[in-house]
């Protein structure tokens, strides 16, 4: 086992028969579906203007004959611990798929009015349900490409001279697609699972539900697919990632803030959300609005292409079966409270908080590993992760398996900006990234000494 500098962590204790792992013994077996989850329009709260496109839970079930694993993306900003906790051991009681071999990732919209309860978690399971009932004999294969739509978001002001956000050419940006696809024996597709870091939040000022860039993309992919396959995605390390053409949303922001200063409100750092507060009679408003509408089009459509050049191009062998392995475990880091306000662009002030609880997933399927955080994680993170890695064919995919109560989780380089997403992190620097990395790592090592074994 690497070893790797000790970080004053608290971790639960793994028990080797709680794992989830399973030698090959039978070819592998594959089901895939989605279930629309959009609200009604009578249901939606009152700051929403209705419905741009609608919205999905996706689930790929992966079975080696020994054990299931399921990989399930919903279209919603976050899903709390209770909500991963509900769907998972729903998933274990009915259809023999260990919370251990399960990932619940969020895509991160910010276009959708916060979901949770019963009925919501009903939706989900349906798309689970329905992926394993379509279970069929299929191979997978792993693959990585390129897509240049994400951007560092951290920049300092020109005018100012203060930390805060736009398009930051120069900074620390992993533009990696990762991708695992799955087929028929014949080759005909089933599903696939991709993995990118970027902020879901084109649309995030119009009040009209949306999947963003997400949604638009899955759609583009499963259109050009055909034949009844199913794309998830995978929201990477997108905690300072922005879309790289987000010029609209800044506009607006401007706009608006103009339009309050008319009022004798100052919200120049600290904006409202949503559109509040945007004369959409406006003949600039409108046009900016419907740039954004066709600007997640054209970024869902360059994303998804080269999701489909690397499923041409840049695939590896695939395999027809495949160990499963799966764990997680919890780590914990010192916690602060601010004390004062504003968005960004100064210091912030704290007092010592409640330590905080980062749950850590891993999900191995062959020479694959997914890790999982459950909070929104800065790029250079899941960078070191994949270059820590024993694993080469690594990804991290954030969001999953509940929602921390972090906030941000900035890299410990980046505690000296002064951003929004590092003043409002819930987390003292120093920990947070090595405590990720490396309680990843030794999953991963857990996950190798199961397939020296045999299982």
């Amino acid at each position: 086992m690497k070893a790797r500098p000790f970080v004053a962590v608290a971790a639960l204790s793994w028990i080797a028969s709680s794992v989830a792992w399973a030698a090959p013994a039978a070819p592998l077996k594959v089901g895939a579906a989605k279930v629309d989850i959009t609200p009604a329009a009578a249901d939606l709260p009152k700051n929403y203007r209705g419905i741009l496109d609608h919205i999905f839970a996706r689930a790929i079930v992966i079975d080696n004959g020994k054990a299931r694993a399921a990989l399930v993306s919903v279209d919603i900003g976050g899903m709390g611990g209770d909500t991963w906790k509900a769907i998972s051991d729903r998933a274990q009681r009915e259809l023999h798929i260990p919370a251990d071999n399960f990932l619940l990732t969020a895509t991160h919209t910010h276009s959708v009015p916060f979901l949770r309860g019963k009925a919501f978690e009903d939706k989900v399971f349906a798309a689970i349900r329905q992926a394993a009932g379509a279970e069929r004999p299929a191979r997978m294969a792993y693959g990585t490409g390129v897509s240049y739509i994400n951007v560092q978001r951290d920049i300092i002001d020109p005018k100012t001279h203060r930390w805060w956000e736009g398009a930051n050419y120069q900074g620390p940006s992993d533009k990696t697609v990762a991708v695992i696809s799955f087929d028929t024996l014949q080759g005909e597709p089933i599903a696939v699972y991709y993995n990118y870091a970027v902020h879901a939040v084109i649309t995030g000022t119009l009040d009209l539900v949306s999947g963003d860039i997400p949604g638009a993309t899955s759609d583009y992919v499963e259109s050009s697919l055909g034949n009844g396959a199913v794309a998830l995605w995978s929201e990477g390390a997108a905690g300072d990632q922005n879309p790289i053409y987000f010029h609209q949303t800044y506009e607006l922001r401007d706009i608006r803030i103009k339009d309050y200063a008319k009022r004798g409100i100052d919200i120049s750092n600290a904006m409202p959300p949503g559109g509040e507060g945007l004369d959409r009679s406006n003949p600039r408003v409108v046009k900016l609005m419907d740039q954004q509408k066709r600007m997640i089009l054209s970024m869902g459509q360059m994303l998804g292409e080269e999701v489909l050049h690397i499923q041409r191009e840049n695939l590896q062998r695939p395999l027809r079966d495949a160990t499963i392995f799966g764990d997680h475990k919890t780590v914990t880091c010192p916690g602060r409270e601010r004390t004062d306000h504003g968005r960004a662009g100064y210091p912030g002030t704290y007092v010592d908080a409640d330590p905080v609880d980062l749950r850590l997933s891993l999900l191995r399927i062959g020479d694959v590993a997914i890790g999982g955080v459950d909070a929104e994680v800065y790029n250079p993170i899941a960078m070191r992760f994949k270059r820590e890695s024993s694993i080469k064919n690594s990804m991290m995919a954030t969001l999953t398996n509940g929602f921390a109560k972090s906030g941000y989780i900035p890299d410990d380089a980046s505690y000296g900006h002064n951003t929004f997403e590092v003043v409002s992190s819930r987390l003292k620097p120093g920990c947070a990234e090595t405590a990720i990395v490396d309680g990843l790592l030794d999953l991963i090592d857990q996950s190798e000494a199961g397939n020296a074994t045999g299982g």
